[in-house]
C-alpha cells in the first residue's frame, strides 16, 4: 500500500511498536530503536556492538567523513517544516557527517533538478522525499546507476530499485490507533457515534487512515460512524468541514481528525457553534495538539503520530549506509530494505514523553 502523490506526508502501511508505546495489545518493534543504533563498529565486531547495543541510542564517535544529499518537497506545511528541521538536527549531531540539502520544491522538474545538482556533486548518500513518488522515480534509479545509494522518505518511488532503503509512517496504523482509542473510551457506551474529518480523498494515505479507522471501530458494536467529511490538510478546509459535520449532526461522542493543522480550523469550528460533550483525536501530533492535551480544558484527548522524527533516522540510516555499517540491536550486516515507523497514541497520560516530537 503506497502512495505517491503529493500531500503533507504519504506512504506504506504495516508497523510495529516498542513495548513503551503497546496500545491494546498491538506490539510491535520501533523503528526509532533500530535507527537510533547504527553501529560504529566495522560489520563483524561482536564485542564493539554488544557495547553499543548496551548503551543505546546513535554512536557519535566519527568514523569515515561522508556527504549525505537531502531532497525534500517545499516546507509548506508544519510536518514537512519539521521534517526537515530535524534532519539538520540530527546531522549536525555527527562530526563525520556534511548535509547538502535543497531548497525543496513541489514542482516535480525542479525537486528533479536538485537532485541531479546532488549527483553531479557526487555526495556519498542520498536522502529523498519525493513531492511525487512516482514521478522522481527515475531521479531515484539515476543514483542507484550512478552508485549513489539512496534512502527513500516516506513517500515511496514506483520501483524498489530507485532505493536502497524505504523508512516512512503508518497511514493505516493511524487510522487503526485511532479507532482504537476512541473505542476504549465509548466501548462501555450504548449506542455511541463517531464523525470523521479526513484528509484529501484523492490521497491513497487518506483512505487508508479511513480504512484503518473503519477497520478498527468493527471491534466495538455499540460504535456506528455516523458521518464523514474530507478537507484539504488546510486550516480553513478544517474549519468548514467541521461545520458541516457539526450542523449535519446535533450530537455525537467522538470525531477523529486526519491531520493536527486542519484541527486548527476544525477546533474553531467546534468554538464558534459552542459544542462540546464529545471527545477529539488528533492527527500527526503537532505540538500544539500535545500541549492541549496535556492542560485537558479541550474536547481534544489525543492525536496519533505520523513522526517527522523519521527524517532524523533517514540520516541515521544513510550516515551507516556511506560508512559501511549494519545496526545494532539485529543481528544482521546490512541495514534493512524497509522500516514503518509505529503510529503512537498520545494522551494525557504519556504526552510528556513525546512533547519533544512534536512539530510547529
Amino acid at each position: 500500500m503506497t502512495d505517491s502523490t503529493p500531500g503533507p506526508y504519504g506512504t506504506q502501511a504495516g508497523a510495529p511498536a516498542t513495548r513503551r508505546n503497546m496500545l491494546f495489545g498491538a506490539a510491535a518493534v520501533s523503528a526509532g530503536a533500530l535507527l537510533t543504533a547504527c553501529t560504529s563498529n566495522q560489520r563483524g565486531d561482536a564485542s564493539a556492538g554488544a557495547t553499543r547495543q548496551q548503551a543505546g541510542g546513535a554512536d557519535d564517535r566519527p568514523g569515515k567523513r561522508v556527504t549525505i544529499g537531502f531532497a525534500g518537497p517545499q516546507a509548506d506545511h508544519g510536518w514537512l517544516n519539521a521534517i526537515n528541521q530535524n534532519a539538520r538536527t540530527r546531522a549536525k549531531r555527527y562530526q563525520d557527517v556534511t548535509l547538502d540539502i535543497t531548497e525543496g520544491s513541489n514542482d516535480t522538474a525542479q525537486q528533479i533538478g536538485q537532485i541531479e545538482t546532488l549527483i553531479n556533486k557526487k555526495v556519498d548518500v542520498l536522502v529523498i522525499l519525493p513531492a511525487d513518488g512516482k514521478a522522481l522515480t527515475q531521479v531515484g534509479l539515476k543514483a542507484m546507476r550512478a552508485g549513489i545509494p539512496v534512502v527513500n522518505l516516506d513517500r515511496v518511488f514506483a520501483s524498489p530499485q530507485a532505493y536502497r532503503c524505504w523508512i516512512g509512517g503508518d497511514n493505516y496504523g493511524m487510522g487503526l490507533n485511532a479507532g482504537r482509542y476512541i473505542g476504549e473510551q465509548l466501548k462501555d457506551k450504548p449506542h455511541a457515534t463517531v464523525v470523521e474529518l479526513a484528509g484529501i480523498d484523492t490521497l491513497e494515505l487518506t483512505r487508508e487512515r479511513t480504512r484503518g479507522f473503519d477497520d478498527a471501530l468493527k471491534n466495538y458494536p455499540n460504535i456506528r460512524k455516523v458521518g464523514r467529511q474530507a478537507a484539504e490538510f488546510t486550516v480553513e478546509s478544517g474549519q468548514a468541514k467541521m461545520a458541516g459535520l457539526l450542523q449535519a449532526h446535533p450530537s455525537f461522542d467522538a470525531v477523529w481528525n486526519h491531520d493536527d493543522d486542519q484541527g486548527v480550523g476544525a477546533e474553531r469550528a467546534i468554538d464558534q457553534a459552542g459544542r462540546d460533550g464529545f471527545l477529539m483525536v488528533g492527527g500527526a501530533g503537532s505540538r500544539r495538539v500535545m500541549e492541549t492535551i496535556k492542560a485537558g480544558h479541550s474536547v481534544l484527548r489525543a492525536t496519533v503520530l505520523y513522526p517527522p522524527t523519521m527524517s532524523a533516522s533517514a540520516i541515521d540510516l544513510a550516515r551507516a549506509l556511506a560508512q559501511g555499517r549494519g545496526i545494532s540491536g539485529t543481528a544482521e550486516l546490512e541495514i534493512p530494505a524497509s522500516v514503518t515507523l509505529y503510529s503512537a497514541v498520545v494522551t494525557k497520560e504519556n504526552v510528556d514523553d513525546y512533547l519533544s516530537t512534536g512539530f510547529n
